[in-house]
């Protein structure tokens, strides 16, 4: 091997390692089912640099082979798939080695959760975790299917009987889907079945009552749409009604209607791009709002964060915060200004709302569904994890 062939074959190894570095990082923070939420850069960054450099090692190898008369297509390919495997070897080691060492000692990860808050003041920001035990619902509770955590809960109240969606990640099938769970009291949950399952990941059951019809938009981006669902036999028999939007990677659509217009949330970007559409229909034609994208470039708070809030004509929405890390806590904000023409926000204070109230959700947490009782007295489903 000549000095150029060692330089090209360094930079293979250092490229190499970069890259199953990303992708053991990814899988041991739990993030490898949700391409959303990777840094498309990094990765692009790493592939090219890899390929770059495997390709000029191969040309250098070739060049030599063939002034010394014995260039063979047989030894280059064996030698190609040992040099991969050497990488591939020494990535997994040195991936799982600095995990262990930097990352998991930065950011130390339990199971997601679900917990339940209460509130009995006018307004839906003063929630308190007195006399409750959670979390309320994890993975063990669910029994249809083998499940790697629960997250995401949407609430719905309906003749005096609580239900809650949220997205159980299947760990046989590695993708997410809709459970559902049952509670007289907001306190005491039941867990019941799953209620949509796709062949593609599902979560973020976004639920919503319209025409005295339920309907479900739940988080649908590995087939690139918003996809909206109806409850033939709420809260269950739910069927496909329509695509609303297409062509890119949506995440966790929120949805809500106020003057007499329809408005959608969505994410578009790295955890860092919101969206906002509206529609004089929910079936009916959906237009990117002017002010669109509302937020560019900005991780901690871009991402919606669950159910849009509205109370004596003022309008809060939720959003989570994903920098430095995935779904470390959640902001809120009174939106002071939606019209079709223009859009204007404001941080409600400089904490975020309710992370670590108690110990289940110190480390994380990314979502909130807050549900309205009687006038002075709330309730909210929070997922997070706590030290594991």
């Amino acid at each position: 091997m000549n000095k150029k062939e060692g330089l090209f074959f360094i930079f293979i190894i250092i490229s190499g390692l970069y890259m199953f570095f990303l992708i053991f990082y990814f899988y041991l923070d739990e993030r490898i089912f949700y391409p959303e939420s990777y840094d498309k850069k990094i990765i692009i960054i790493g592939a090219i640099a890899f390929t770059i450099n495997l390709l000029l090692f191969s040309f250098e190898r070739c060049r030599v082979y063939d002034k010394i008369k014995i260039y063979s297509i047989r030894i280059n390919l064996l030698e190609a798939l040992l040099i991969a495997i050497l990488i591939i070897s020494i990535s997994a080691i040195g991936g799982i080695i600095v995990y262990n060492h930097y990352i998991a000692a930065k950011e130390p990860r339990g199971e997601w959760s679900i917990g339940i808050y209460h509130s009995e003041s006018y307004e839906p920001m003063n929630f308190s975790g007195e006399h409750l035990n959670n979390p309320v619902l994890t993975r063990v509770h669910i029994s249809d299917i083998k499940a790697k955590f629960v997250a995401d809960p949407f609430l719905i109240n309906e003749n005096n009987i609580f239900y809650m969606f949220f997205e159980v990640v299947n760990t046989i099938t590695a993708q997410g889907d809709i459970g559902l769970a049952e509670s007289n009291d907001g306190i005491n949950w039941s867990y019941k079945q799953i209620v949509l399952d796709e062949s593609f990941h599902l979560s973020y059951p976004c639920v919503f009552k319209y025409n005295n019809e339920y309907y479900m938009i739940p988080e649908t981006s590995a087939v690139k749409a918003i996809r909206l669902y109806k409850a033939n036999n709420f809260p269950y028999n739910w069927s496909f009604v329509k695509t609303i939007a297409s062509g890119r990677n949506f995440v966790d659509n929120t949805i809500f209607y106020f003057n007499s217009t329809w408005w959608l949330f969505t994410e578009t970007g790295n955890n860092d791009v919101l969206r906002l559409y509206y529609s004089d229909s929910l079936l009916g034609l959906w237009i990117e709002h002017p002010r669109s994208p509302i937020i560019t470039g900005d991780a901690n708070i871009a991402r919606p964060g669950g159910n849009v809030i509205m109370f004596d004509n003022r309008i809060f929405r939720f959003a989570q915060d994903d920098y430095p890390y995935y779904g470390n806590q959640v902001w809120a904000f009174e939106i002071t200004n939606l019209t079709k023409q223009e859009y204007n926000e404001k941080r409600i204070n400089s904490n975020p709302f309710l992370k670590g109230y108690d110990n289940w959700n110190i480390r994380g947490m990314h979502h909130i569904s807050i549900c309205r009782l009687t006038n002075n007295n709330w309730i909210a489903a929070v997922d997070g994890y706590g030290l594991p």
